[in-house]
C-alpha cells in the first residue's frame, strides 16, 4: 500500500495535484487505515496516471471524468470533440496574437486601413500631429458606428483634398489656433469653408450622408470643445447662416438673427 507521497511520485504528479484530484471527484479518497493515514492501491495508481496523461494532453478537467469511464467508442468521439475545441481555440488565440502584434501600430489597431492612409496622406500635407490624433479619434468613432461607410467617406475625403481649397484648409493646421478672436486665420477658414460649402451644395454633395442626428451632434461636440479657433470658425458661419461642422447646413434667413454675410 501507498502513501500520496508514493501515488504521486508513482504517477509523475506532485501531491498537491492528487489532493485536487480528490476536491473535484476524479480521484476517489480512501479511508483511512488504523494509524489515520490514507493509503493507496495499484487501481490508485492506475487511474491517477491515466488521468495525469489525459490532462497533459490538453483534456480539460471537466471532460476527463467521462473521457475515464467512457468505452472506446464514446472515448473516441470525445477525444475528436475535444481536438475540435482546442483547434477553435488556437485560432481564437492566433487572431488574438496578430491584434496584439498591431499594437505597435498605433491607430491601425482601431482604424480601418483606409483611414490609416487618409491620416498618412494628412502628415504628408504637414498638418501637425495634435490634429492628426483630433481627426483619428472622430474617424475611430465613425468606424466603429457605420464600418460599412467608412471606405466610402474616405474616398470622398481624398477627393475633396484634390481641391485646392481643402489643402489650403488643412495648411491652416500646421499650427495652433489658439490666438486672439481676431485672428486673421479664423476668419479665412471660415471663408474656405463656405466656398467649399456653397460648391458641394451645387454638385449635390451632402454631409455625412448615413450619420443619424445623435452621432452627428456627438461629432461635432466632439470638434468644436478641441480648440478654441473651431468654436469660432462655427459663430462666425452661424453668423453668415451656416449651421453645424460634421453636417454643414444653410439656414433659412428668416431664422437668423443677424444679417448673412461676409464676416470682415
Amino acid at each position: 500500500m501507498l502513501t500520496i507521497s508514493q501515488l504521486a511520485a508513482y504517477a509523475g504528479v506532485t501531491v498537491r495535484a492528487v489532493r485536487h484530484y480528490h476536491q473535484i471527484g476524479l480521484l476517489p479518497e480512501p479511508e483511512r487505515d488504523q494509524s489515520g493515514y490514507r493509503t493507496y492501491d495499484a487501481a490508485a495508481v492506475v487511474r491517477l496516471i491515466r488521468i495525469h496523461i489525459l490532462a497533459d494532453a490538453g483534456v480539460p478537467l471537466a471532460r476527463v471524468q467521462e473521457l475515464l469511464d467512457a468505452g472506446q467508442e464514446e472515448f473516441t468521439a470525445g477525444v475528436q470533440e475535444i481536438d475540435k475545441d482546442l483547434r477553435a481555440e488556437i485560432r481564437r488565440l492566433q487572431s488574438t496574437r496578430k491584434r496584439l502584434a498591431r499594437l505597435s501600430a498605433g491607430e491601425q489597431l482601431t482604424l480601418p486601413q483606409s483611414v490609416v492612409g487618409y491620416l498618412d496622406r494628412l502628415r504628408g500635407l504637414g498638418v501637425e500631429e495634435q490634429y492628426i490624433e483630433m481627426e483619428r479619434d472622430v474617424w475611430i468613432m465613425i468606424a466603429a458606428q457605420v464600418p460599412h461607410l467608412i471606405d466610402a467617406v474616405i474616398a470622398q475625403k481624398h477627393e475633396q483634398l484634390d481641391d485646392p481649397d481643402m489643402v489650403k484648409l488643412y495648411s491652416f493646421l500646421q499650427g495652433p489656433l489658439d490666438g486672439p478672436a481676431d485672428d486673421p486665420r479664423i476668419v479665412e477658414i471660415a471663408d474656405i469653408l463656405e466656398r467649399l460649402r456653397i460648391r458641394a451644395l451645387e454638385a449635390c454633395v451632402t454631409d455625412a450622408d448615413g450619420f443619424d442626428d445623435q452621432f452627428v451632434t456627438l461629432l461635432d461636440t466632439t470638434m468644436v470643445n478641441s480648440s478654441p479657433g473651431a468654436a469660432r470658425v462655427v459663430a462666425i458661419l452661424e453668423e453668415r447662416g451656416w449651421k453645424g461642422w460634421t453636417r454643414i447646413e444653410q439656414v433659412p434667413a428668416d431664422r437668423l438673427n443677424t444679417q448673412s454675410g461676409p464676416t470682415e
